[in-house]
């Protein structure tokens, strides 16, 4: 994500009922036991659920843009991790369940707490068994405002709605398991009535109109955490074509916004020639197709929903992305998209090096080198709350501040003076490629660094990433 400036944690268990089981192994014959409602995760410990693992996503979404509302059925393909005798989705907000079947059984449901959707199937699920959950819903979707962590959620537009979900957003719009460690695949069937266009992540296979209603599906064949998919409803002027390497691509820019027909052909061939340099800093590209969404969504940032990257250009009607805007959320394709944290106290490992990858646009682009950048953000003083906080545990509501911004990107590129050019420029490849689709932590990083490189690095992270204060150089 980009957004405006702003010791690793202990994973620690939640302390919620349900998420320590009884002494009775849980796959134990005959023996069935709740599944956690959290996922664990020090910052957000409501977020996901145990107990099973999501294979993929179905969503079928209905937009009425008169009265707002969303008509849908979400279809939920897992597999259980133990013997469940019950299990928790997260689902926010107001939007009415009508139906919910476990295996084409109806099963019964509460919702709880904040976010909870207890559901408790007529039988048991057996570990390593494959089930289907099957939600009917409808309603106007909640928009999350949270003084630190911004906008989120549904975001109501003037012709339509987007759907930005970091870090918490998509259980108010989908039932969801709402943790970036439990990836799954997507497929999307968007109606809209034939005057608005729906988009959404993934690679487009198929638009149709009939009796005045377009739909339009989508699929993401490569794992997706949550908080990084993206559905949109508006006006929208949509080109398509391919990058030099050859991956699809796909943008669109808002028609509220006023961007001329140059500028969203230049918007198209700027994404294109910045993922085509990033694939030869990086390695293979790791989704099936590109592109980015422009729109008028009065959220202040954009965002790197995967694959397809969207951009609030409330504040610069009439223009595109620049390209270092373009060159962060494009890096983090690899950075946080492919490679995911497994806690959000990791997310230094998503936003410093996308910030490195604009400071790495802008010596390519601008003839700026990389230490001038680095140069001007280590000028700020030793008082200056940039150096308040430990990068590698930014604390729930930093995760967005430059402490992960700038001083991740700082923290890279000191790591790139210590290891040398060739073993760095190894690492951007290497490091994508061994955790693709995966989560990794930032022990896992210093780790493979350390291996990759043949050098001390404990020194390094204790600087860099451990610690509060100004590092010396």
């Amino acid at each position: 994500m980009s957004r405006s400036p702003r010791a690793l944690a202990a994973v620690a268990l939640c302390a919620s009922a349900g998420l320590l089981v009884s002494a009775a192994p849980a796959g134990a014959a005959g023996h069935f036991t709740p599944g956690a409602p959290g996922a664990g995760d020090p910052y957000f410990p409501d977020m996901g659920n145990g107990g099973y693992d999501v294979a993929h996503y179905d969503i079928g979404l209905k937009y009425d843009p008169q009265s707002k509302a969303i008509t849908a059925v979400t279809r939920i393909t897992a597999r259980a991790t133990q013997n469940l005798s019950r299990f928790d989705l997260d689902f926010l907000g107001p939007l009415k369940i009508s139906s919910l079947t476990v295996d084409g059984r109806r099963a019964a449901y509460q919702r709880t707490g904040a976010q909870e959707l207890v559901i408790t199937p007529r039988k048991g699920l057996r570990k390593n068994g494959r089930f289907t959950v099957t939600v009917a819903y409808s309603g106007v979707p909640q928009t999350i405002d949270d003084p630190a962590l911004g906008t989120s959620g549904w975001i109501p537009t003037a012709d339509g709605a987007v759907m930005l979900n970091q870090p918490i957003g998509a259980a108010t719009v989908f039932p969801v398991n709402d943790h970036p460690t439990d990836k799954a695949t997507y497929t999307y069937t968007l109606t809209a009535p034939q005057s608005i266009t729906g988009l959404a992540n993934g690679d487009l296979k198929g638009r149709f109109t009939r009796a005045g209603w377009t739909v339009s599906r989508w699929d993401v064949p490569n794992p997706m955490a949550s908080e990084l998919t993206m559905v949109a409803f508006g006006k929208f002027d949509v080109l398509t074509g391919r990058t030099g390497n050859g991956v699809p691509n796909l943008t669109a820019t808002d028609q509220s916004l006023g961007i001329k027909p140059d500028l969203a052909k230049k918007f198209l061939d700027q994404t294109g020639e910045v993922l085509d340099f990033e694939t030869s800093l990086y390695g293979r590209y790791p989704f099936t197709s590109t592109g980015g969404i422009a729109v008028k969504a009065s959220v202040g940032y954009a965002l790197e929903t995967q694959g397809r990257p969207v951009y609030d250009q409330t504040r610069r009607p009439g223009d595109i992305p620049g390209g270092a805007l373009l060159a962060h959320e494009l890096g983090h394709q690899w950075f946080g998209n492919s490679v995911t944290p497994k806690r959000w106290a990791d997310i230094w490992l998503n936003e410093g090096f996308a910030t490195y990858s604009e400071w790495l646009y802008a010596e390519r682009f601008s003839g700026t080198p990389v230490q001038k950048s680095f140069d001007g953000v280590y000028s700020a003083g030793a008082g200056d709350p940039l150096w308040l906080g430990k990068v590698a545990d930014p604390g729930r509501n930093g995760i967005f501040d430059g402490l992960v911004y700038d001083r991740g990107a700082m923290a890279v590129h000191v790591l790139r003076t210590i290891i040398g050019e060739k073993a760095f420029h190894r690492l951007l490849k290497e490091w994508p490629a061994a955790h693709r689709y995966g989560n990794a932590s930032t022990e896992d990083f210093v780790r493979f660094a350390t291996r990759l490189s043949h050098k001390d690095l404990s020194g390094w992270a204790t600087k860099w990433l451990y610690s509060e204060g100004k590092p010396d150089l």
